[in-house]
Protein backbone atom coordinates (compact mmCIF):
# COMPACT_ATOMS: atom_id res chain seq x y z
CA UNK A 1 0.00 0.00 0.00
CA UNK A 2 1.41 3.35 -1.21
CA UNK A 3 2.26 5.89 2.37
CA UNK A 4 1.61 9.14 1.44
CA UNK A 5 4.21 11.27 3.28
CA UNK A 6 5.09 14.49 3.15
CA UNK A 7 8.56 16.48 4.07
CA UNK A 8 9.45 20.24 4.37
CA UNK A 9 12.31 22.35 2.99
CA UNK A 10 12.90 25.88 3.15
CA UNK A 11 9.23 26.05 4.47
CA UNK A 12 8.30 24.24 1.22
CA UNK A 13 5.91 21.48 1.74
CA UNK A 14 6.58 18.52 -0.89
CA UNK A 15 4.52 15.29 -1.15
CA UNK A 16 5.64 12.05 -1.64
CA UNK A 17 4.67 8.18 -2.11
CA UNK A 18 6.77 6.23 0.13
CA UNK A 19 5.85 2.08 -1.44
CA UNK A 20 7.05 -1.15 -0.60
CA UNK A 21 8.85 -3.11 1.79
CA UNK A 22 10.24 -0.82 4.63
CA UNK A 23 13.59 -2.71 4.31
CA UNK A 24 13.66 -3.09 0.60
CA UNK A 25 16.51 -1.08 -1.33
CA UNK A 26 15.32 2.28 -2.08
CA UNK A 27 14.67 3.68 -5.44
CA UNK A 28 13.90 7.39 -6.24
CA UNK A 29 11.60 8.11 -9.08
CA UNK A 30 11.47 11.67 -10.81
CA UNK A 31 8.74 13.17 -13.00
CA UNK A 32 8.81 15.00 -15.96
CA UNK A 33 6.98 17.85 -17.24
CA UNK A 34 4.16 17.79 -17.23
CA UNK A 35 3.20 15.19 -15.65
CA UNK A 36 2.55 13.94 -12.10
CA UNK A 37 2.90 10.85 -9.97
CA UNK A 38 1.01 9.11 -12.36
CA UNK A 39 3.58 8.69 -14.69
CA UNK A 40 5.22 5.76 -12.49
CA UNK A 41 1.64 4.31 -12.19
CA UNK A 42 2.56 1.01 -14.18
CA UNK A 43 6.77 1.07 -13.02
CA UNK A 44 6.36 0.92 -9.40
CA UNK A 45 4.24 -2.23 -8.73
CA UNK A 46 7.13 -3.76 -11.09
CA UNK A 47 9.41 -2.70 -8.69
CA UNK A 48 8.04 -3.63 -5.40
CA UNK A 49 7.05 -7.36 -6.62
CA UNK A 50 10.87 -7.36 -6.67
CA UNK A 51 11.05 -6.23 -3.14
CA UNK A 52 12.01 -2.52 -3.43
CA UNK A 53 11.15 1.04 -1.68
CA UNK A 54 9.78 3.33 -4.09
CA UNK A 55 9.95 7.04 -3.02
CA UNK A 56 7.92 8.89 -5.92
CA UNK A 57 7.75 12.76 -4.80
CA UNK A 58 5.68 14.86 -6.59
CA UNK A 59 8.16 18.25 -7.22
CA UNK A 60 8.79 21.56 -6.99
CA UNK A 61 5.85 23.37 -8.56
CA UNK A 62 4.10 20.27 -8.78
CA UNK A 63 3.43 19.92 -5.24
CA UNK A 64 0.44 22.21 -3.91
CA UNK A 65 2.70 22.96 -0.56
CA UNK A 66 5.69 23.36 -2.66
CA UNK A 67 4.57 26.25 -5.28
CA UNK A 68 6.92 29.62 -4.48
CA UNK A 69 6.64 32.21 -6.58
CA UNK A 70 9.45 33.90 -8.98
CA UNK A 71 11.87 31.96 -11.14
CA UNK A 72 15.04 31.73 -9.84
CA UNK A 73 13.39 29.42 -6.87
CA UNK A 74 13.37 26.88 -9.97
CA UNK A 75 17.04 26.86 -10.61
CA UNK A 76 18.65 23.19 -11.05
CA UNK A 77 20.49 23.82 -7.67
CA UNK A 78 17.50 23.84 -5.84
CA UNK A 79 15.69 20.87 -7.66
CA UNK A 80 18.72 18.84 -6.78
CA UNK A 81 18.56 20.16 -3.04
CA UNK A 82 15.01 18.44 -3.00
CA UNK A 83 15.85 15.58 -3.63
CA UNK A 84 19.05 15.46 -1.42
CA UNK A 85 16.32 16.56 1.33
CA UNK A 86 14.19 13.75 0.57
CA UNK A 87 16.88 11.16 1.52
CA UNK A 88 17.80 13.07 4.30
CA UNK A 89 13.77 12.82 4.95
CA UNK A 90 13.49 9.03 4.26
CA UNK A 91 16.70 7.87 5.92
CA UNK A 92 18.46 6.56 3.15
CA UNK A 93 22.09 7.28 2.63
CA UNK A 94 22.05 6.09 -0.86
CA UNK A 95 19.53 5.31 -3.45
CA UNK A 96 18.82 4.06 -6.82
CA UNK A 97 17.86 7.28 -8.84
CA UNK A 98 15.06 7.05 -12.21
CA UNK A 99 14.54 9.98 -13.90
CA UNK A 100 12.13 10.80 -16.77
CA UNK A 101 12.11 14.47 -18.87
CA UNK A 102 13.15 17.00 -16.45
CA UNK A 103 13.38 14.22 -13.73
CA UNK A 104 15.93 13.01 -15.44
CA UNK A 105 17.99 16.62 -16.07
CA UNK A 106 17.79 16.20 -12.40
CA UNK A 107 19.10 12.97 -11.90
CA UNK A 108 21.75 13.36 -14.26
CA UNK A 109 22.71 16.50 -11.81
CA UNK A 110 22.09 14.56 -8.45
CA UNK A 111 24.57 11.91 -9.70
CA UNK A 112 27.26 14.07 -10.77
CA UNK A 113 27.60 16.21 -7.70
CA UNK A 114 26.21 13.49 -4.56
CA UNK A 115 27.73 10.33 -6.42
CA UNK A 116 27.84 9.36 -2.94
CA UNK A 117 23.99 9.37 -2.31
CA UNK A 118 23.34 7.15 -5.99
CA UNK A 119 23.46 3.87 -6.16
CA UNK A 120 22.52 3.79 -9.76
CA UNK A 121 21.35 6.06 -12.53
CA UNK A 122 18.89 5.23 -14.95
CA UNK A 123 17.64 7.87 -17.47
CA UNK A 124 15.06 7.64 -19.58
CA UNK A 125 14.62 10.24 -22.27
CA UNK A 126 16.54 13.09 -21.53
CA UNK A 127 20.13 12.94 -22.62
CA UNK A 128 22.62 14.39 -20.27
CA UNK A 129 22.86 18.01 -20.30
CA UNK A 130 26.10 19.11 -21.52
CA UNK A 131 25.36 16.54 -24.44
CA UNK A 132 21.87 18.09 -25.05
CA UNK A 133 23.96 21.58 -25.40
CA UNK A 134 26.36 19.95 -27.28
CA UNK A 135 23.64 18.95 -30.04
CA UNK A 136 21.97 22.27 -30.06
CA UNK A 137 24.53 23.38 -33.17
CA UNK A 138 25.25 19.98 -34.26
CA UNK A 139 22.00 19.08 -35.54
CA UNK A 140 18.02 19.44 -35.26
CA UNK A 141 17.99 19.65 -31.63
CA UNK A 142 17.58 23.79 -31.55
CA UNK A 143 14.41 23.22 -33.85
CA UNK A 144 13.15 20.25 -31.51
CA UNK A 145 13.54 22.49 -28.30
CA UNK A 146 11.97 25.65 -29.71
CA UNK A 147 9.41 25.16 -27.00
CA UNK A 148 12.35 26.08 -24.71
CA UNK A 149 12.22 29.49 -25.73
CA UNK A 150 8.52 30.59 -26.28
CA UNK A 151 8.37 29.32 -22.29
CA UNK A 152 10.35 32.25 -21.82
CA UNK A 153 7.57 34.64 -22.43
CA UNK A 154 5.40 35.66 -19.33
CA UNK A 155 1.54 34.45 -18.83
CA UNK A 156 1.45 34.04 -22.44
CA UNK A 157 2.54 30.08 -22.81
CA UNK A 158 -0.16 29.86 -19.28
CA UNK A 159 -2.97 30.79 -21.17
CA UNK A 160 -2.42 28.39 -24.43
CA UNK A 161 -1.75 25.51 -23.00
CA UNK A 162 -4.25 25.96 -20.47
CA UNK A 163 -7.07 25.36 -23.04
CA UNK A 164 -4.37 23.23 -24.92
CA UNK A 165 -2.55 20.98 -23.18
CA UNK A 166 -4.37 17.48 -23.25
CA UNK A 167 -4.51 17.57 -27.25
CA UNK A 168 -0.60 18.97 -27.35
CA UNK A 169 0.70 15.96 -25.15
CA UNK A 170 -1.31 13.44 -27.15
CA UNK A 171 0.30 15.11 -30.44
CA UNK A 172 3.77 13.70 -28.99
CA UNK A 173 2.60 10.11 -28.10
CA UNK A 174 0.99 10.43 -24.83
CA UNK A 175 -2.21 8.28 -24.39
CA UNK A 176 -5.07 10.26 -24.27
CA UNK A 177 -6.20 9.07 -21.04
CA UNK A 178 -2.29 10.14 -19.53
CA UNK A 179 -2.63 13.47 -21.21
CA UNK A 180 -5.98 14.22 -19.54
CA UNK A 181 -4.92 13.59 -16.12
CA UNK A 182 -1.67 15.92 -16.60
CA UNK A 183 -3.65 18.90 -18.50
CA UNK A 184 -6.19 18.04 -15.37
CA UNK A 185 -3.39 18.52 -13.07
CA UNK A 186 -2.05 21.51 -14.59
CA UNK A 187 -5.46 23.90 -14.78
CA UNK A 188 -5.16 25.17 -11.56
CA UNK A 189 -2.50 27.98 -12.99
CA UNK A 190 -0.36 28.29 -10.09
CA UNK A 191 0.63 24.45 -10.66
CA UNK A 192 1.17 25.51 -14.92
CA UNK A 193 3.53 28.22 -13.70
CA UNK A 194 5.61 26.59 -11.63
CA UNK A 195 5.55 23.52 -14.04
CA UNK A 196 6.86 26.15 -16.59
CA UNK A 197 8.95 27.88 -14.26
CA UNK A 198 12.08 24.93 -14.74
CA UNK A 199 12.15 26.02 -18.40
CA UNK A 200 12.25 29.66 -17.07
CA UNK A 201 15.14 29.33 -15.07
CA UNK A 202 17.52 27.45 -16.91
CA UNK A 203 19.65 30.62 -17.68
CA UNK A 204 19.92 32.02 -14.00
CA UNK A 205 23.05 31.47 -12.41
CA UNK A 206 22.68 28.22 -10.98
CA UNK A 207 19.90 27.34 -13.38
CA UNK A 208 22.19 24.54 -15.25
CA UNK A 209 22.08 26.21 -18.64
CA UNK A 210 25.34 28.30 -18.63
CA UNK A 211 28.06 26.24 -19.85
CA UNK A 212 30.12 26.97 -16.64
CA UNK A 213 27.43 25.93 -14.59
CA UNK A 214 27.22 22.74 -16.91
CA UNK A 215 26.39 18.95 -15.05
CA UNK A 216 29.98 17.42 -14.59
CA UNK A 217 30.45 13.88 -15.72
CA UNK A 218 28.80 11.02 -14.00
CA UNK A 219 30.96 8.16 -12.22
CA UNK A 220 28.14 6.30 -11.25
CA UNK A 221 26.91 2.98 -12.89
CA UNK A 222 24.12 4.20 -15.56
CA UNK A 223 21.91 2.94 -18.07
CA UNK A 224 20.28 5.51 -20.60
CA UNK A 225 16.57 4.71 -22.47
CA UNK A 226 15.95 6.79 -25.43
CA UNK A 227 13.15 6.26 -27.75
CA UNK A 228 13.99 7.13 -31.26
CA UNK A 229 10.41 8.82 -31.91
CA UNK A 230 11.18 11.06 -29.44
CA UNK A 231 9.68 14.42 -31.09
CA UNK A 232 11.58 16.23 -28.39
CA UNK A 233 14.72 14.90 -28.09
CA UNK A 234 17.07 14.15 -31.28
CA UNK A 235 20.04 10.86 -31.48
CA UNK A 236 22.38 13.27 -31.83
CA UNK A 237 22.24 14.60 -28.09
CA UNK A 238 20.89 10.72 -27.13
CA UNK A 239 24.75 9.39 -28.38
CA UNK A 240 26.91 12.18 -27.22
CA UNK A 241 25.84 11.46 -23.73
CA UNK A 242 28.06 8.34 -23.19
CA UNK A 243 30.99 10.82 -23.51
CA UNK A 244 29.99 12.16 -20.12
CA UNK A 245 29.85 9.17 -18.07
CA UNK A 246 33.14 7.39 -17.08
CA UNK A 247 31.20 5.11 -14.96
CA UNK A 248 29.56 1.74 -16.01
CA UNK A 249 27.62 2.67 -18.78
CA UNK A 250 24.55 1.18 -20.81
CA UNK A 251 22.96 3.25 -23.89
CA UNK A 252 19.22 1.07 -24.73
CA UNK A 253 17.13 1.97 -28.08
CA UNK A 254 14.33 1.69 -28.08
CA UNK A 255 11.25 1.69 -30.60
CA UNK A 256 9.19 4.17 -28.43
CA UNK A 257 8.29 8.20 -28.54
CA UNK A 258 9.33 10.30 -25.54
CA UNK A 259 6.76 8.95 -22.75
CA UNK A 260 8.29 5.74 -21.79
CA UNK A 261 7.16 5.03 -18.32
CA UNK A 262 3.40 5.10 -19.67
CA UNK A 263 3.93 3.38 -22.75
CA UNK A 264 6.81 1.19 -22.05
CA UNK A 265 6.66 0.39 -18.34
CA UNK A 266 8.14 -3.15 -18.48
CA UNK A 267 11.02 -2.64 -20.41
CA UNK A 268 11.82 0.78 -17.85
CA UNK A 269 11.17 -1.72 -14.81
CA UNK A 270 13.81 -4.39 -15.97
CA UNK A 271 16.34 -1.54 -16.54
CA UNK A 272 15.85 -0.52 -13.13
CA UNK A 273 15.98 -3.75 -11.83
CA UNK A 274 19.00 -4.82 -13.92
CA UNK A 275 20.76 -1.65 -12.32
CA UNK A 276 19.81 -2.76 -8.75
CA UNK A 277 21.22 -6.42 -9.37
CA UNK A 278 24.24 -5.17 -10.67
CA UNK A 279 24.92 -2.59 -7.48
Amino acid sequence: MDRLTRYERDGLVFETTDSGPAEGEVVVLLHGFPATRASWRDVVPRLEAAGLRCLVPLQRGYSPGARPRGRRAYRSTELVADVVALLDEAGVDRAHVVGHDWGGAVAWKLAAEHPDRVASLTVLSTPHPAALAASLTSSSQALRSWYMGAFQLPWLPEVLLRRRLAPVLQGTGLPAERAEEYADAMRDSRALTGAIAWYRALWLPGGGARPSLATGRVTVPTRYLWGRHDTALGRRAAELTERHVSGPYRFVELDEGHWLPEVAPRVVAEAVLDAVRAD
